[in-house]
Protein backbone atom coordinates (compact mmCIF):
# COMPACT_ATOMS: atom_id res chain seq x y z
CA UNK A 1 0.00 0.00 0.00
CA UNK A 2 1.40 3.07 -0.65
CA UNK A 3 0.75 7.23 0.45
CA UNK A 4 1.97 10.77 -0.33
CA UNK A 5 5.42 11.30 0.39
CA UNK A 6 4.35 14.10 1.72
CA UNK A 7 1.70 12.50 4.31
CA UNK A 8 4.28 10.05 5.14
CA UNK A 9 6.79 12.47 5.99
CA UNK A 10 3.96 14.64 8.29
CA UNK A 11 3.40 11.24 10.19
CA UNK A 12 6.74 10.84 10.97
CA UNK A 13 6.23 14.33 13.07
CA UNK A 14 8.66 16.45 11.94
CA UNK A 15 6.05 18.84 10.25
CA UNK A 16 2.35 18.83 9.26
CA UNK A 17 1.77 18.15 5.61
CA UNK A 18 1.61 21.83 4.12
CA UNK A 19 4.79 21.85 5.74
CA UNK A 20 6.45 18.73 4.09
CA UNK A 21 5.38 19.47 0.75
CA UNK A 22 7.12 23.15 1.06
CA UNK A 23 10.24 20.75 1.68
CA UNK A 24 9.98 18.76 -1.07
CA UNK A 25 9.11 21.61 -3.09
CA UNK A 26 12.48 23.60 -1.69
CA UNK A 27 14.38 19.74 -3.02
CA UNK A 28 15.34 18.94 0.12
CA UNK A 29 13.63 15.41 -0.02
CA UNK A 30 15.28 12.40 -1.11
CA UNK A 31 14.51 8.91 -2.17
CA UNK A 32 16.55 6.16 -2.34
CA UNK A 33 19.00 8.59 -3.48
CA UNK A 34 16.90 10.64 -6.46
CA UNK A 35 15.75 14.34 -5.27
CA UNK A 36 11.81 14.43 -5.60
CA UNK A 37 10.14 17.17 -7.13
CA UNK A 38 6.18 16.50 -6.50
CA UNK A 39 4.14 16.23 -3.37
CA UNK A 40 2.26 14.39 -5.51
CA UNK A 41 5.04 11.01 -5.33
CA UNK A 42 4.04 7.74 -3.14
CA UNK A 43 6.20 5.72 -1.63
CA UNK A 44 5.34 2.33 0.48
CA UNK A 45 7.76 3.33 3.50
CA UNK A 46 10.28 0.82 2.86
CA UNK A 47 12.58 3.39 0.55
CA UNK A 48 15.58 5.18 1.91
CA UNK A 49 13.56 8.92 2.63
CA UNK A 50 16.05 11.56 3.64
CA UNK A 51 15.63 15.14 5.18
CA UNK A 52 19.15 17.29 3.93
CA UNK A 53 21.02 13.95 4.23
CA UNK A 54 19.59 12.53 7.18
CA UNK A 55 16.87 9.97 8.02
CA UNK A 56 13.37 10.72 9.10
CA UNK A 57 12.33 9.87 12.49
CA UNK A 58 11.09 6.63 13.07
CA UNK A 59 7.22 6.61 12.62
CA UNK A 60 5.87 6.38 16.37
CA UNK A 61 2.44 5.67 17.76
CA UNK A 62 0.37 8.75 17.36
CA UNK A 63 -0.04 10.67 20.78
CA UNK A 64 -1.92 13.72 21.51
CA UNK A 65 -1.39 16.38 25.08
CA UNK A 66 -3.39 19.02 26.15
CA UNK A 67 -0.93 21.87 26.87
CA UNK A 68 -2.34 25.50 28.99
CA UNK A 69 -0.02 27.50 26.85
CA UNK A 70 0.68 30.70 29.23
CA UNK A 71 0.42 34.36 28.03
CA UNK A 72 4.07 35.32 26.35
CA UNK A 73 4.73 32.17 25.05
CA UNK A 74 4.56 32.31 20.82
CA UNK A 75 3.06 28.89 19.39
CA UNK A 76 6.24 28.10 16.86
CA UNK A 77 9.48 26.26 17.01
CA UNK A 78 11.30 29.07 16.02
CA UNK A 79 10.61 33.03 16.67
CA UNK A 80 12.67 35.69 14.28
CA UNK A 81 11.86 37.84 16.99
CA UNK A 82 13.35 35.59 19.53
CA UNK A 83 10.93 35.78 21.70
CA UNK A 84 10.51 32.31 24.19
CA UNK A 85 8.33 29.64 22.38
CA UNK A 86 6.37 27.03 23.47
CA UNK A 87 8.32 24.52 22.80
CA UNK A 88 11.28 25.45 24.46
CA UNK A 89 9.37 25.33 28.19
CA UNK A 90 7.48 21.71 27.54
CA UNK A 91 8.73 19.09 29.82
CA UNK A 92 12.15 17.65 28.51
CA UNK A 93 10.91 14.18 28.84
CA UNK A 94 8.39 14.78 25.67
CA UNK A 95 9.19 13.61 22.59
CA UNK A 96 9.52 16.44 19.52
CA UNK A 97 6.04 17.41 18.99
CA UNK A 98 3.42 20.78 16.61
CA UNK A 99 0.52 21.74 17.64
CA UNK A 100 -2.70 21.96 16.09
CA UNK A 101 -3.55 25.68 15.52
CA UNK A 102 -2.58 28.17 17.31
CA UNK A 103 -2.85 30.76 20.41
CA UNK A 104 -0.89 34.27 19.90
CA UNK A 105 1.41 35.70 22.24
CA UNK A 106 -1.04 37.43 24.68
CA UNK A 107 -3.97 34.46 24.50
CA UNK A 108 -3.78 31.61 26.98
CA UNK A 109 -4.93 28.37 27.37
CA UNK A 110 -5.59 24.96 25.80
CA UNK A 111 -3.17 24.03 23.11
CA UNK A 112 -2.87 20.87 21.55
CA UNK A 113 0.31 18.84 20.99
CA UNK A 114 1.06 15.77 18.73
CA UNK A 115 3.88 13.69 17.09
CA UNK A 116 1.71 13.15 14.27
CA UNK A 117 1.78 16.03 11.39
CA UNK A 118 -0.93 14.42 9.57
CA UNK A 119 -2.73 14.62 12.82
CA UNK A 120 -2.24 18.23 13.28
CA UNK A 121 -3.08 19.16 9.89
CA UNK A 122 -6.81 16.76 9.94
CA UNK A 123 -7.83 18.43 13.65
CA UNK A 124 -7.00 22.05 12.28
CA UNK A 125 -9.88 21.39 8.75
CA UNK A 126 -12.94 23.43 9.96
CA UNK A 127 -14.58 20.92 8.13
CA UNK A 128 -14.77 19.03 11.16
CA UNK A 129 -16.96 21.51 12.64
CA UNK A 130 -14.93 20.87 16.09
CA UNK A 131 -16.07 23.88 18.75
CA UNK A 132 -12.97 26.03 20.21
CA UNK A 133 -14.85 27.54 23.24
CA UNK A 134 -13.23 30.68 25.39
CA UNK A 135 -13.61 32.56 28.25
CA UNK A 136 -12.90 36.46 27.44
CA UNK A 137 -12.83 39.31 29.29
CA UNK A 138 -13.54 42.51 27.49
CA UNK A 139 -13.56 46.32 28.18
CA UNK A 140 -15.57 49.41 26.17
CA UNK A 141 -19.66 49.31 26.16
CA UNK A 142 -20.89 45.85 25.59
CA UNK A 143 -24.51 45.71 23.41
CA UNK A 144 -25.92 42.23 23.94
CA UNK A 145 -27.96 42.69 20.68
CA UNK A 146 -24.77 43.36 18.86
CA UNK A 147 -22.91 40.38 20.29
CA UNK A 148 -26.15 38.05 19.75
CA UNK A 149 -26.03 38.95 16.24
CA UNK A 150 -22.80 37.65 15.85
CA UNK A 151 -24.47 33.90 15.43
CA UNK A 152 -25.10 35.40 12.12
CA UNK A 153 -21.47 35.90 10.88
CA UNK A 154 -19.89 39.14 10.32
CA UNK A 155 -17.18 40.85 7.98
CA UNK A 156 -14.54 43.07 9.21
CA UNK A 157 -11.93 44.78 6.55
CA UNK A 158 -13.11 42.49 4.15
CA UNK A 159 -13.01 38.95 5.99
CA UNK A 160 -15.88 37.09 6.74
CA UNK A 161 -15.83 35.09 9.95
CA UNK A 162 -18.50 32.46 10.32
CA UNK A 163 -21.18 31.92 12.92
CA UNK A 164 -19.82 33.03 16.41
CA UNK A 165 -22.21 32.33 19.95
CA UNK A 166 -21.72 34.64 22.54
CA UNK A 167 -23.00 34.41 25.93
CA UNK A 168 -22.53 37.33 28.66
CA UNK A 169 -21.23 35.98 31.78
CA UNK A 170 -20.53 39.32 33.86
CA UNK A 171 -21.00 43.00 33.51
CA UNK A 172 -19.25 45.40 35.75
CA UNK A 173 -19.23 49.16 34.81
CA UNK A 174 -17.48 48.89 31.23
CA UNK A 175 -15.52 45.55 31.80
CA UNK A 176 -17.24 42.08 30.90
CA UNK A 177 -16.71 38.57 31.00
CA UNK A 178 -17.99 36.43 27.84
CA UNK A 179 -18.10 32.77 27.06
CA UNK A 180 -17.42 32.79 24.00
CA UNK A 181 -18.03 29.48 20.93
CA UNK A 182 -16.68 29.39 17.40
CA UNK A 183 -15.59 26.74 15.07
CA UNK A 184 -13.40 28.54 12.45
CA UNK A 185 -10.95 30.04 14.60
CA UNK A 186 -9.08 31.95 11.74
CA UNK A 187 -5.94 34.30 12.86
CA UNK A 188 -7.21 36.66 16.11
CA UNK A 189 -10.79 35.94 14.59
CA UNK A 190 -12.58 37.33 17.96
CA UNK A 191 -9.54 40.33 19.11
CA UNK A 192 -10.62 41.57 15.33
CA UNK A 193 -14.17 40.89 15.67
CA UNK A 194 -14.78 42.36 19.59
CA UNK A 195 -12.62 45.01 18.24
CA UNK A 196 -15.02 45.58 15.39
CA UNK A 197 -17.75 45.98 18.02
CA UNK A 198 -15.64 48.57 20.04
CA UNK A 199 -14.53 46.15 22.86
CA UNK A 200 -11.00 45.95 23.60
CA UNK A 201 -9.91 41.78 24.35
CA UNK A 202 -7.94 42.34 27.17
CA UNK A 203 -7.36 38.51 28.29
CA UNK A 204 -8.45 35.29 26.52
CA UNK A 205 -8.61 32.00 27.54
CA UNK A 206 -9.41 28.82 25.41
CA UNK A 207 -11.56 26.35 27.38
CA UNK A 208 -11.99 23.71 24.83
CA UNK A 209 -11.21 22.22 21.14
CA UNK A 210 -13.82 20.10 20.11
CA UNK A 211 -14.39 16.99 22.38
CA UNK A 212 -10.58 17.94 24.41
CA UNK A 213 -10.99 19.72 27.88
CA UNK A 214 -8.82 22.43 29.60
CA UNK A 215 -9.99 21.20 32.90
CA UNK A 216 -7.52 22.00 36.17
CA UNK A 217 -4.65 22.36 34.51
CA UNK A 218 -2.44 25.34 35.25
CA UNK A 219 -0.28 27.56 32.94
CA UNK A 220 2.88 25.66 31.94
CA UNK A 221 0.66 21.95 32.83
CA UNK A 222 0.78 19.17 29.96
CA UNK A 223 -1.08 16.08 30.08
CA UNK A 224 -1.24 13.32 27.68
CA UNK A 225 -4.66 11.72 26.41
CA UNK A 226 -4.78 8.25 27.08
CA UNK A 227 -4.62 5.98 24.12
CA UNK A 228 -8.06 4.68 24.46
CA UNK A 229 -9.88 7.92 24.91
CA UNK A 230 -7.92 9.47 22.03
CA UNK A 231 -9.10 6.43 19.43
CA UNK A 232 -12.70 6.92 20.85
CA UNK A 233 -12.80 10.67 20.47
CA UNK A 234 -10.91 11.29 17.03
CA UNK A 235 -12.21 7.73 14.98
CA UNK A 236 -11.79 7.70 11.74
CA UNK A 237 -9.28 10.61 12.13
CA UNK A 238 -6.81 8.78 14.36
CA UNK A 239 -5.93 6.41 11.18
Amino acid sequence: MTERLAKFIARSGVCSRRGAEELIRQKRITVNGEIVESPAFNVEGTEKILLDGEPLPIIEETRLWVYYKPVGLVTTHKDEKNRPTVFEYLPEEMPRVISIGRLDLNSEGLLLLTNNGELSRKLELPSNGWARRYKVRVHGNVDEKKLTDLKNGIEVEGVQYGSIKVEVITIKGTNAWLMVTLSEGKNREIRKVMKALGLEVNRLIRLSYGPFQLGSLQPGEVKEIPQKVLKEQLGAKFA
